[in-house]
């Protein structure tokens, strides 16, 4: 019996990049193939290929047996595939039913759409797959993890069965990853195939019947998870040994470098984003700010940092009352930042790679002789850093706009981490990074903490925060509900935190002691 998806020889050129290199990969009916690389292997220009976004060079696409051609994403939408994007595509004032039949209306007789006929299928569909979702529910109303479900259902709407899941469990809790793996187990039992793409290792090995690790644009190897752990699956990532755990050592915090007292921040619609929040980051200590998408994180790290309004509140910067500071003046007084939105707020885009590495410094010398710049010492420390970081770029020269996100992501925990400062806030550190430049950062930034230097940082990566962190704060509808010393910070109770479960029955959840907020 053929494969329900073969790829054969699939090949894509940008200039002066080999995205994919006579790429084979077979997909059985009923089968959770994983897909795993590190940044700029070439796994999503793959799957943009096989979804129509892309036209490759080279290469065939056969399903069941046959071979196919795919223009668009409506070709391969009607050959049976479907695509969660990582960033999901909803309205959030329509309801889940016009959500899923947006673009394939149902009408009634006399023109008008058929809504209630299109939520009878969205519940049948919901029910036959355990995906629980109200079809009547305003998206905007519903959790991440059931957001998700909503774009599940889209796929099966349209009769998809094969469903490319790309980093589907990025915004998700625990519990939610939990929810998410009976799903799909539950689709593929059913006669589904899936395509799961992630950089989440033990995800990888407990939910995938194949795993296939793509390295610089090229298959070199498939495996099957008990045939591998994380550490030979890291090894074939990055072509090196790879360090998973990290040594955190021991740390005598200091003073406070960064005090947060009584902060109300708004979001952009004028609503409350940040309730009332206190805190304090002492030098040589690092805060998590651990939380789901969307509970306040970006308003709070853009407050502190100049980027938003603070409507009540105060901020302190080494003593130095910083409240609606300009950016300039909280990075003069030794701040580092790396922020969510790497396109948005983190680069300039159209610039070149050397001079994003120098957004920050660019004015003084050496890079600066009053009004005229030193070329050649912008050129020099931007070779420099691009080495030590491993920045995949041509040359300094590239523009930021021509580099995977990843390697945009680098640039500027290099321009950051390079410079003298006394407190870093760190908002998604090494999202979209592979497990080689993670372990690089995570040590930069204990190092950083070794150094004295204050470190908050926000990650929706709640390994990340629990491995990093001395303590744990966890943020709930713009509140922070509980601080947790690293040591009382298992990974259960801070996802019940942050799923909204109130701390004292999460703790008689999970049978822990009180944990005092402070």
């Amino acid at each position: 019996m053929a494969p329900i998806l073969e790829l054969r020889g699939i090949t894509k050129r940008f200039p002066g990049v080999l995205a994919n290199d006579h790429i084979h990969l077979t997909l059985e009916q009923g089968q959770i193939h994983a897909l795993l690389g590190e940044n700029g292997a070439g796994k999503t220009t793959l799957m943009n290929i096989l979804y129509g976004l892309y036209q490759p060079d080279e290469g065939e696409i056969f399903i069941n047996g046959q071979k196919v051609t795919i223009h668009s994403p409506a070709d391969a939408i009607a050959q049976g595939i479907g695509m969660v994007h990582q960033h999901f595509m909803l309205i959030p004032v329509f309801t889940v039913t016009e959500n899923v039949m947006l673009g394939e209306e149902s009408t009634r007789f006399d023109g008008f759409l058929d809504r209630e006929a299109a939520a009878a299928r969205v519940r049948d569909i919901s029910e036959q797959y355990g995906l629980a979702v109200d079809p009547y529910a305003y998206v905007k109303d519903l959790p991440v993890g059931v957001q998700q479900r909503v774009e599940i259902i889209k796929l099966l709407y349209r009769k998809a069965d094969i469903l490319i899941l790309d980093e589907p469990t990025a915004v998700l809790t625990p519990q939610e990853v939990d929810e998410l793996f009976v799903i799909m187990r539950s689709l593929v039992d059913q006669g589904k195939s899936i395509i799961f793409i992630s950089h989440k290792l033990r995800e990888v090995l407990e939910i995938a019947d194949l795993i296939t690790v793509i390295r610089r644009g090229r298959v070199v190897g498939s495996v099957r998870p008990e045939e591998a752990d994380q550490y030979r699956l890291a090894s074939m990532m990055v072509g090196r040994d790879v360090k998973l755990e990290l040594e955190r050592p021991t740390s005598e915090p200091g003073e406070p470098v960064l005090e947060v007292e009584n902060l109300l921040v708004a979001d952009e619609l004028g609503q409350l984003a940040v309730d009332h929040v206190s805190f304090n980051v002492r030098g040589g200590e690092i805060l998590g700010i651990a939380g789901v998408q969307g509970n306040g994180q970006t308003e709070l790290i853009e407050a502190i940092t100049g980027h938003r309004h603070i409507l009540e509140g105060k901020v302190r910067l080494l003593g130095q009352d910083v409240t609606n500071a300009p950016p300039r003046v909280i990075t003069e007084l030794g701040t580092g930042y790396i922020p969510e939105d790497r396109q948005r707020d983190g680069l300039v885009l159209p610039f070149p790679v050397m001079d994003n590495l120098i957004l920050r410094t660019y004015y003084k010398p050496p890079f600066a002789r009053g009004r005229r710049m030193e070329w050649e010492a912008v050129r020099q420390h931007a070779e420099a850093l691009v080495k030590q970081y491993d920045i995949r770029t041509p040359n300094v020269f590239t523009l930021c706009s021509a580099l995977s996100g990843g390697n945009q992501q680098k640039v500027i925990v290099a321009r950051e981490l390079s410079r003298p400062i006394r407190l870093l806030v760190a908002a998604q550190p090494t999202r979209g990074l592979d497990v080689g430049s993670i372990e690089y950062i995570h040590q930069q930034i204990l190092q950083k903490r070794s150094q004295g230097v204050a470190v908050l940082l926000a990650s929706t990566e709640l390994d990340e925060i629990l491995q990093l962190s001395d303590r744990v704060a966890v943020m709930y509808r713009g509140q922070i509900v509980a601080i947790v010393p690293a040591a009382e910070a298992s990974k259960d109770y801070i996802g019940l935190l942050m799923a909204g479960v109130p701390p004292e029955e999460a703790r008689q959840r999970i049978g822990r002691k009180p944990v005092e907020i402070g």
